[in-house]
């Protein structure tokens, strides 16, 4: 490899994001924007009580820290049966377990549970990936920084 190839290489793998730990991929900007489709149902309320995006929704849960959360723990919200089961199966909302659930959260349910009864409440589907990824990307910059 010739100087100029080392550097270009190098300079590209600088200018992407390569994140480990369920950190997101994401553009938070475009998320945020992409975030007035989810506010209908859901909110992003930190623990002292602010709210940093949304409304006053309580349709959906709090999204709060929800990146690398379990699935179907947040207090006083009735989830259904099947995202229960999931969480307590191991369900953590990664990246990509985010993405595939709020595209298709029946579907997403089924196969991770393997059972074709399973439902999830949340009827609303993200139809591009990438407004999926964005709002991953937005609701993670929202969450505590962790160490």
């Amino acid at each position: 490899m010739n100087k100029f190839s080392i550097a270009a290489a190098a300079a590209l793998l600088g200018a992407s994001p390569v994140f480990a730990d369920g950190h997101a991929s994401g553009d938070a900007a475009a998320g945020e924007a992409a975030f007035n489709q989810c506010q209908t149902c859901h909110v992003v309320v930190d623990a002292e009580g602010n709210t940093l995006a949304g409304r006053n929704a309580r349709t959906g849960p709090n999204l709060f820290a929800i990146s690398g959360a379990q699935a179907g723990i947040v207090e006083g919200f009735r989830y259904s049966d099947s995202i229960v089961e999931a969480g307590e199966a191991g369900l953590v909302w990664d990246e990509a377990n985010f993405v595939a659930y709020v595209q298709d959260p029946t579907a997403f349910l089924r196969e991770y549970l393997d059972d074709n009864r399973a439902r999830g409440k949340m009827a609303y589907k993200v139809r591009d990936e990438a407004d999926a990824v964005n709002l991953y990307a937005y609701l993670a910059s929202l969450a505590p920084a962790t160490n």
